[in-house]
């Protein structure tokens, strides 16, 4: 029997809303890991913002590749782990990128209120892209 999910579970699990554990290569160090809110589209790239001058968006500026894995907090245990290159580091749009993301965790008032709160916060971000190249799945629901 085996846990590992098709490419339209998998797809399907990425897409819906958790938060991701994203792994970034540090040299001479084990990589920085760090949870992070994303954006998936199946079949596309999956997209966050972080700001340029933060640890995270200094070492993603020199990384090629990236991984990260999202998974379920409650039994059946499911997850997605994701590896593949760096597609884009560009300047991130308050409503094109960040207000999106921002809503898909909290909600449309939850997330208009968090931009409120930390707009100045925002000046320096950029649009991160990860193409998913390497997939890794587990889904224990399809045990006995």
């Amino acid at each position: 029997m085996s846990f590992t999910m098709t490419k339209q579970e998998r797809e399907a699990f990425l897409a819906a809303v958790h938060v991701g554990v994203l792994a970034v290569p540090e040299p001479g160090r084990g990589p920085l890991t760090v949870p992070v809110w994303y954006a998936y589209d199946p079949g596309g790239d999956l997209r966050f913002v972080t700001a340029r001058g933060s640890r995270k968006g200094r070492l993603i500026a020199q990384a090629a590749r990236l991984s990260l894995c999202a998974q379920t907090e409650t039994p059946p245990y499911k997850y997605a782990s994701v590896e593949g290159a760096v597609v884009g580091r560009d300047a991130a749009d308050l409503e094109r990128d960040l207000r999106p993301i921002a809503r898909r965790y909290l909600g449309p008032q939850g997330g208009d209120e968090y931009i409120a709160r930390t707009r100045s916060e925002h000046g320096d971000d950029m649009l991160v892209r990860l193409r998913p190249e390497r997939w890794l799945t587990v889904d224990f629901a399809k045990g006995p």
